[in-house]
């Protein structure tokens, strides 16, 4: 369990239930939580509850500790077990799924299928993102710098810019992402010169915050906090470097990072980028008309 981050305050603990593998329930979940900073609460998980006897022990569990159940589940059965349950054990709990399924089969004029999603078929969208979370974990940190020009996303940063997660969070959105650190003195590879200009993202973060980012770094490395890498100094010189390779490359976007949670930087990034293919598609429209 998460400790409290707030003195006298207990933690308090999340439940997701889901028949399948949860990602969209923890995914909603997380994105929430991101408003309760401080709140300490930690999150635990149960996939694939798929019976009676499966889900019953993890509401006793969840009415014994007072804790929150958010729950997915496809089966009408088996949400009904869990709505009924929940309300004799005195158990907050919250149908993500239920009502929308229900809305959606009143709106579409169709019965539900009532399949849990990890027994469907697999999609041609499954295999693209498995494609493109490989191709996150061969091109991260500048190590395969030929996949530039495949890449429909190149991030470059200083160190502690959040390339990696952001690399990680955007291939679970189907995109093949490589990124690039950039280190003081050192110029870029040439490869990067091959990836189209418009999809070359650069990252860059208020220096008080990465110094702070960089001493917890050093700190849970076990090094001491005054090396070099967590110095005003030398943070000042690499994103004035930085700067510079940006202002040389001005078709790079840049987006400040600074204060940001990584989902909403992604965001920010797509919509870069969904305006970027607007536009070349209306300029391809207007030349073609024309």
């Amino acid at each position: 369990m998460i400790s409290p981050e707030v003195p006298g305050l207990e933690a308090r603990r999340i439940e997701i239930l889901s028949d399948s593998t949860g990602e969209t329930a923890e995914k909603v979940v997380r994105a929430a939580m991101l408003q309760f900073p401080h709140s300490g609460a930690a999150i635990r998980l149960h996939t694939r509850v798929r019976t009676r006897d499966a889900a019953r022990p993890i509401l006793e569990g969840a009415a014994k500790d007072g804790a929150l159940v958010v729950f997915t589940v496809v089966s009408p059965e088996l949400r009904e077990f869990i709505h009924q349950q929940s309300y004799e054990l005195k158990v907050e709990a919250l149908d993500l799924i239920g009502s929308l399924i229900g809305k959606l089969s009143t709106f579409l004029e169709r019965q539900p299928i009532n399949m849990p999603s990890g027994m469907l078929p697999l999609t041609e969208e499954y295999f693209r993102r498995i494609e493109a979370v490989e191709f996150a974990v061969k091109s991260d940190d500048g190590k395969e710098p030929r996949n530039f020009k495949k890449a429909d996303l190149v991030l470059c940063g200083v160190s502690r810019t959040s390339k990696t997660p952001l690399s990680t969070l955007l291939a679970q959105r189907g995109l093949k992402v490589a990124n690039q650190p950039i280190v003081l003195g050192v110029a870029l590879p040439p490869e990067l010169d091959e990836a189209p200009p418009d999809r070359v993202v650069g990252l860059t973060i208020a220096i008080d915050q990465l110094v702070e980012i960089r001493k917890a770094r050093l700190k849970q490395l076990g090094m001491p906090t005054d090396a070099s890498y967590g110095l005003h100094d030398q943070v000042k010189a690499e994103l004035d470097y930085a700067r510079q390779i940006f202002s040389a490359h001005p078709q790079w976007p840049v987006i400040d990072v600074t204060g940001r949670a990584i989902e909403e930087t992604a965001v920010i990034i797509l919509e870069s980028l969904k305006e970027r293919d607007e536009a070349a598609r209306n300029v391809r429209a207007a030349l073609v008309s024309g």
